[in-house]
């Protein structure tokens, strides 16, 4: 059997009672910590299961799924993966991969960043495709122009539009909020569709689901060059309000403030 269990946002304490129950009737436990930056004590978590749990690379997860799916005909195997497990492509693959041979399979599902984001007030329901602004030496110094593509289809069918900024964990490299804004301001200035601009408004967000959590809603002028707490970070370019989205809104601007402005 395989199973993939979700360690949730923050740290080894987001693991669901069900995920933990999971976890420790395992035979072979694994965790990858390559999709997402996971800030939880491996030896904390190994405690709370009380078993070994071995660290998946992400060429192991990707290149040799075979083995671990092998491993899975016999034993009790579970992949313990940051966030909520489905939201990686790569194991959804695993998952297909799995049920193709004949192996039984189950999700534990956790908090993602995916649903984290409706804290700072904007409705999920109201959101469009979501894009990864990738780091430059991915894409060779080129522009990512289907992420302006992405955005300008979402801002035309009046939805929010939820950007990841991308990382490797494996080389402890971060895309910053300041680079990803300068990324979308040099489409911006190439296409010249008004998409955005300095006078935008958007949502920066620093690791949800922790105690020191940051939510930021501003002008990008006053945004490039602010200085934000660590990653990993998301930013969010609304499209249309609603009235109490404004409200939630105008409180991150203007946090002591009681009475809202539309």
């Amino acid at each position: 059997m395989l199973l993939l269990i979700g360690l949730g946002l923050n740290d080894e304490k987001d693991i669901s009672l069900k995920g933990l129950e999971e976890a420790k009737s395992c035979e072979k436990i694994y965790c990858e910590t390559y999709t997402s930056l996971w800030r939880g004590d491996l030896k904390l978590l190994e405690k709370l299961i009380g078993k070994e749990i071995k660290m998946l690379e992400r060429r192991t997860l990707e290149e040799f799924s075979s083995k671990l799916i092998e491993e899975a005909k016999s034993k009790k195997v579970c992949i313990l993966v940051p966030g909520d497990p489905l939201v990686a492509t790569t194991h959804i693959s695993l998952l297909l991969e799995a049920k193709k041979r004949g192996i039984e399979t189950s999700v534990i599902h956790s908090s993602s960043i995916i649903s984290a984001v409706a804290e700072t007030g904007l409705q999920i329901y109201k959101f469009g495709k979501t894009v990864t602004i990738p780091l430059p030496e991915k894409t060779k110094g080129k522009l990512p122009i289907s992420v302006y593509d992405t955005i300008k289809d979402n801002k035309e069918r009046v939805l929010h539009t939820l950007c990841l900024l991308d990382l490797d964990i494996e080389k402890n490299i971060f895309l910053s909020v300041r680079e990803a804004i300068e990324i979308l301001l040099k489409i911006e200035k190439k296409r010249g569709e008004g998409v955005i601009s300095e006078s935008s408004k958007l949502v920066v967000c620093c690791r949800l689901g922790s105690k020191d959590k940051q939510i930021i809603y501003d002008k990008i002028s006053n945004l490039k060059n602010r200085e934000f707490k660590e990653p990993p970070y998301v930013i969010i370019i609304p499209g249309n309000l609603h009235f109490l989205e404004k409200e939630s809104l105008e409180l991150l601007r203007n946090p002591n403030q009681k009475n809202y402005s539309s």
